[in-house]
């Protein structure tokens, strides 16, 4: 949290929101201060003076429910929780998920895997970092809606350069602050995900409850055509923000260089492709080829490249039967590496099944064993479905990787073939780089073949 000290006092937010409001209270008594009317009567009453001397022992969540127009969150089964806008005016309406993450909210908001989704941070507070360009993981945010206790209003990061809820605002994002986001997390712990709808203009609990009970479910949904590519192109060629040339390597700044010699040609099966991933490849010497999620294989087999690469992204999988039939015509073809949806989609062309999870796995701290190396990995997540590991082909597939929180399916591999995945994701942004020796394979899987 940002401070200041003024004298012998220091100073956070907080104490500069309660002060920017006596400092409101002041100027309504000398009748010089404008104020909305949902709160005119509320700053009547501190003007006059009832209220004035007590206002620093106020809350914070009741300091912001005066300053901010009111917001609602309600739920299919009924529940509904008040807070404030932070965010863009509106309404939105989505499965509302929770992410455990402590810090990664620029990545979340910009992952396209979160299309369609009303995404609840269960750390309390969040922005203390600001927004910059560089960390984005798409060209703008995908969330439908976005859900904190608190937002840091003063960032203090060196590569900050807006706050957060100024680029919530600017991009038309949805959110709410200061409802009890471990009471919603605990619910949607216990209830499982589900439907939701995200409002500042509508505040009739009932209209809201009954909107989000006819909203569109999560199951059966393809989000994939919505986040997709419109056009093949070459990653580092074109001119997207915190790619290419000029992008950020960690360790290193801006001084990834791109322009170097490249080993292999790897087509990117676009479901949704965080740009680290992209990253990940084109630092280990990969010309990478971006294609739309409808690209055939006889198109990307045309390509002659020497591996395929099948990204993460959003919905439901078996709601994209398109990409299953495109991944049988590539399987023993190409060396093949999946991740998350691309992972789920791997797996239901093995001839496996995929079913949904209570409330997922979304945040940068999940545990998973691989199986091999006996070891334990903390991995960045998010999904809300998996592979059924009893429905895999055991002959065929074998089981590399799981989730030591519920044994399920977290990655694996043809036992004859030259194909891989895994749910998780290693590229991180955000999150830890245990799992990073995952491109690492890919690049040794490639170049084997090559030599056949």
């Amino acid at each position: 949290m940002r401070s200041w000290r003024f004298g012998s006092w220091r100073t956070d937010d907080r104490w500069l929101r309660k002060k920017s409001i006596c400092c409101v209270a002041r100027q309504l008594r000398r009748g010089s201060a404008p104020v909305s009317a949902p709160h005119s009567s509320v700053f009547a009453r501190l003007a006059s003076g009832a209220f004035y001397e007590a206002i620093v022992r106020l809350t914070f969540c009741e300091i912001i429910m005066i300053i901010k127009p009111k917001a609602l969150l309600a739920l299919e089964d009924g529940k509904v929780f008040t807070g404030c806008s932070c965010g863009a005016p509106g309404e939105r309406w989505g499965e509302v998920v929770f992410n455990t993450s402590m810090t990664g909210y620029q990545e979340i908001l910009t992952d396209p895997s979160y299309k369609g989704q009303i995404v609840t941070m269960t750390y309390p507070l969040i922005g203390n970092c600001g927004v910059n360009e560089e960390d984005f993981e798409s060209l703008h945010p995908w969330v439908e809606g976005f859900a904190v206790k608190e937002i840091c209003s003063f960032p203090s990061s060196w590569r900050s350069q807006k706050s957060l809820e100024d680029f919530l605002k600017q991009n038309g994002i949805v959110a709410i602050e200061g409802l009890d986001t471990r009471a919603l997390t605990k619910h949607l712990r216990s209830a499982g995900a589900m439907r939701g709808i995200l409002s500042t203009v509508d505040l009739d609990p009932g209209s809201l409850v009954r909107k989000a009970c006819s909203s569109p479910s999560m199951v059966g949904a393809d989000w994939v055509q919505s986040v997709t590519c419109a056009q093949p192109y070459l990653w580092g060629r074109e001119k997207i923000p915190g790619s290419g040339l000029k992008t950020w390597e960690w360790g290193k700044g801006q001084n990834l260089d791109l322009s170097g010699e490249k080993k292999f040609r790897v087509v990117a099966v676009d479901f949704g492709m965080k740009h680290n991933i992209a990253r990940h490849l084109a630092a280990r010497g990969c010309e990478l080829q971006v294609v739309p999620a409808r690209t055939r294989a006889e198109e990307i087999l045309a390509a002659n490249p020497h591996g395929v690469f099948l990204s993460n992204g959003p919905g439901d999988p078996a709601a994209v039967p398109y990409a299953v039939e495109t991944i049988r015509g590539l399987i023993g073809k190409k060396p093949i590496f999946g991740i998350c949806l691309g992972h789920q989609l791997l797996g239901l062309a093995f001839g496996g099944r995929t079913s949904k999870l209570k409330f997922g796995h979304r945040g940068g701290n999940q545990p998973v064993k691989n199986l091999k190396s006996g070891r334990v990995e903390i991995t960045s997540q998010n999904h809300g479905f998996c592979v059924d590991i009893d429905t895999l082909p055991p002959g065929e597939v074998e089981v590399t990787h799981i989730n030591l929180n519920d044994q399920s399916l977290e990655g694996m591999r043809h036992r004859r073939l030259p194909v891989f995945s895994v749910q998780y994701h290693p590229e991180a942004s955000a999150g830890p780089h245990d799992s990073a020796y995952l491109f690492d394979e890919f690049m040794t899987l490639m170049e084997q073949y090559s030599k056949e």
